[in-house]
Formats: structure tokens, C-alpha cells, sequence
């Protein structure tokens, strides 16, 4: 396929040698006529491993050419993209003009072009960016998009020192498109990557290198502040990240990583404490650990907000303790949510179908009895009957037989905590906490 590449940095260097030695005709577009030369002389302008053989090999074999003619790059080309530079600003925004450059270019010579243009964003852009140069390209061009031309976002997972390893080895590749036409042909280009391809909404596709990339800074925070601590007592850190990094069931896996309710119970809350006084009495300053809890009482301070905007008065909750398949209602935050509203003159109800005061016994019982013991007049038996009784229901934990329950509700309006289904996303009356 006749790609044209616009902007010949890292990513675009990496893309444009890594495509042309897979068979495509690839034309690289750049304003610095030094980068330009050097591309053509069969170097690369900038340091990565391997990444000289495989620009040589390219241009020896016709397969890359640079050049700064953009018309002729877009006019001779199916797909172009965009991998020029988005900086920060001063004030930590992101600097989204050289985009909106390249876009106004390629709009002008579209003017021209009767054939459909696939317009492939690798750039790191903020979610928004896409359907605004969808706006420019159709108030430049009078086409339309989806049937003139398409825009993806594409987003790029390149580690510098490893790029041309982790082109060849990707996860997944993303985009995110409404153009049918575009997703086909970028599918197509990437066929030869033995890696899930995935369309998802436009948005999702934008904010995927922002998510993965905090993420990654995340986890080298967290080691970091581990490693602090276990120096001060003379733990070896790797050993323990080791560890940590052994345990594919929770630590290194899927769990843990949805959003939804605030996370409570009798480990967590209790553990992250002792940690972080620990941390303090060693003299050993840990922003992150320390910052966890602040972070999920704004989570729960969400949940109130939302539930307060509703204004309406009677409130059904389904499900108190910390999540589902237990009856352990300590540090819930819907034990939480309920003492706040209780105290703001909310009428509560409460069904959980894994308590039974009768039945209570041991830690949990106790508790009830020193802790909420208010609580035991707003239990009731009958999941129905909180439904039938309420304004508002609280989903607060997960149970199939809740969304039997609710699944069919109009009139209500639902605030769910933890994504019950994803059925109920769409219904009018209902709010997620975090989706």
C-alpha cells in the first residue's frame, strides 16, 4: 500500500522503516530538510537499535523516500499519518497546533483528491482532538467524513531503546473510528502484526497512551516507594517486587483495574495504614502510598455528590457490604455512603441479600452491634419492597439476582457503584459512579 508519513521523529521514523520493510511504498514528509536528507541517504535521525539496517535496507529497495512536497505525498498515498510532536505547554496542557498544521495541509490537498484518504493519527493526543479535525478537514474540503475520508486515532506504544521490538511485538494495535472505510484500511496495513486488532470508539482510542502511561509511571512510583521503605529495613526491594510481580492472579492481571466503587473492607484500608505509619516513623516520605486513601475518599465523595443531585429523598440500597459473596460490612463505603446520607435526612432502605441479622455472628455481628447498630430498623427482606419504597437505588455491590431485580426499572433513577451490567449503561434513569 502508498503510505505518506508526516513527521519523521521518533514515531514516524520507527512507523515509516518499519512499514516499508514490510512491502509498503512509504513517503516520509518533514519540515527540516536535514532530516529529510538523511532518510534519503539511507541513515536514520535518531538513535535506536537496528533501526539504521532496517532505513538502509528500505531505501536501497525503493521502498522510503523523503521528501517536504506534502501534495505529492498525499496525492500519491491511500493512507497518511500523522506522528509530528505534541508537547507540553507551560501549564502542562498539551500543544495540539502542529497537528492542527498538518491537518489544515492535508485538507487543502484533498480539494483535489476524488479518491477516499485514510488520515491515521499516531501522535499522542488529547480525546476531542479526532472530531475536531474532523471538523477542519470537511469546512476546508465541503467532503464528508466516513465518505470522502477517514480519520483514526492510531496510538503507538514504542519504548525508546526497544521501538522496533515492541513495533513488531505489540499487545494490541487501537484505533478508533466511526469510518468503516478507514478501520479497513488500516486493518490492512497491520495485517502482518500476529497481535489482536481493535476499533473502539474514538474516545477510548485517544486516551489509551495517557492510561497506559500513567499506569506505567505508577508502577515505578509504587517500587520506588517499596524500595524506600524496605531500605530503611533492610528487606531486599527486588526480592520483594519480585514477588510482587510473581502473582499473575491479582497483582499482575485484569483484577483490580475496573472502575467502580471505592475500595474498603478488612484488608486494604487496615494494610495501606500501617504501611504508610510505618513509612513515617521511619522518616521515609511516600507521596503515592500516603496519597491512596486520600484518593478513594474523593472517589466516595463522588458517590454522595451524585446521589445528592438527584434531589429526591427516599434512597434504596442494594447491597452494603465491601463487595460481593461476603457479609463482611467493615470499612464498606456503602456503610459509608449510608451513615452520610442517615445524617443528611436521607429514608434509607437497605437489601442485601448476604445479610440476615438473625443469622449474623462473630466480627460482623459485633460490629453491627457497636458500630451501626441504627442500622439493624433499615434492613429489610424483601428486595422488591426497597425497590417499590424508593426514589433512588443504590447499587453497592454485585449480585445477578440485584439486576433481575432492577433490570426493567423506568421510573427510578439508579446510581450504580460497581457497573452491574453493562445492560443498564444506557437507560435514561441511570448513572455510573465512574462510566
Amino acid at each position: 500500500m502508498n503510505i505518506s508519513i508526516f513527521g519523521l521523529g521518533y514515531v514516524g521514523t520507527v512507523s515509516a522503516a518499519c512499514f516499508a520493510n514490510e512491502g509498503h511504498d512509504v513517503i516520509g514528509i518533514d519540515v527540516n530538510n536535514i532530516k529529510v536528507d538523511i532518510i534519503n541517504s539511507g541513515k536514520t535521525p535518531i538513535i535506536e537499535k537496528d533501526l539504521d539496517n532496517l532505513v538502509n535496507t528500505a531505501v536501497k529497495n525503493g521502498k522510503l523516500k523523503a521528501h517536504r512536497d506534502s501534495k505529492s505525498a498525499v496525492l500519491n498515498s491511500e493512507v497518511s499519518f500523522i506522528a509530528v510532536g505534541t508537547p507540553s505547554k507551560n501549564n502542562g496542557s498539551l500543544n495540539l497546533d502542529y497537528i492542527f498544521s498538518v491537518i489544515g495541509e492535508i485538507s487543502k490537498i484533498l480539494i483535489e483528491k476524488n479518491e477516499f484518504h485514510t488520515i491515521a493519527i499516531r501522535s499522542t493526543i488529547i480525546p476531542g482532538t479526532v472530531d475536531k479535525c474532523i471538523e477542519i478537514v470537511e469546512d476546508i474540503t465541503s467532503k464528508k467524513h466516513g465518505t470522502d475520508f477517514g480519520i483514526v486515532s492510531n496510538p503507538e506504544f514504542l519504548r525508546e531503546g526497544n521501538a522496533i521490538y515492541d513495533f513488531y511485538n505489540p499487545p494490541y494495535t487501537i484505533i478508533g473510528t466511526t469510518s468503516e472505510k478507514a478501520e479497513s484500511k488500516i486493518q490492512e496495513i497491520y495485517s502482518f502484526l500476529d497481535a489482536p486488532f481493535y476499533c473502539y470508539d474514538v474516545k477510548v482510542a485517544e486516551i489509551m497512551k495517557y492510561a497506559n502511561n500513567s499506569f506505567h509511571a505508577l508502577k515505578i512510583a509504587f517500587a520506588n516507594e517499596i524500595g524506600a521503605i524496605s531500605k530503611e529495613l533492610d528487606i531486599d526491594s527486588h526480592k520483594v517486587m519480585d514477588l510482587v510481580a510473581k502473582d499473575t492472579k491479582l497483582n499482575i492481571s485484569p483484577a483490580y483495574l475496573k472502575p467502580g466503587a471505592p475500595f474498603g473492607g478488612s484488608c486494604l484500608p487496615k494494610d495501606l495504614r500501617a504501611l504508610s505509619y510505618k513509612a513515617k516513623e521511619l522518616d521515609v516520605e511516600v507521596p503515592l502510598l500516603s496519597g491512596i486513601t486520600k484518593s478513594n475518599k474523593v472517589h466516595l465523595q463522588r458517590c454522595k455528590d451524585i446521589i445528592q443531585s438527584k434531589n429526591k429523598n427516599k434512597i434504596g440500597v442494594l447491597g452494603l457490604t465491601f463487595k460481593e459473596d461476603t457479609d463482611d460490612l467493615r470499612e464498606s463505603p456503602a456503610v459509608e455512603i449510608v451513615e452520610y446520607l442517615i445524617g443528611k435526612g436521607y429514608d434509607i432502605k437497605i437489601f442485601d441479600e448476604n445479610i440476615s441479622l438473625s443469622f449474623l455472628t462473630g466480627t460482623n455481628r459485633e460490629f453491627i452491634d457497636k458500630q451501626i447498630p441504627h442500622f439493624s430498623k433499615l434492613f429489610y427482606n424483601d428486595v422488591q419492597e426497597v425497590i417499590n419504597n424508593s426514589e433512588i437505588i443504590l447499587i453497592g455491590n454485585k449480585s445477578q439476582n440485584y439486576y433481575s431485580a432492577i433490570k426493567d426499572e423506568k421510573d427510578k433513577s439508579i446510581v450504580d457503584l460497581i457497573r452491574l451490567s453493562p445492560e443498564l449503561v444506557t437507560n435514561k434513569n441511570y448513572t455510573g459512579l465512574a462510566w
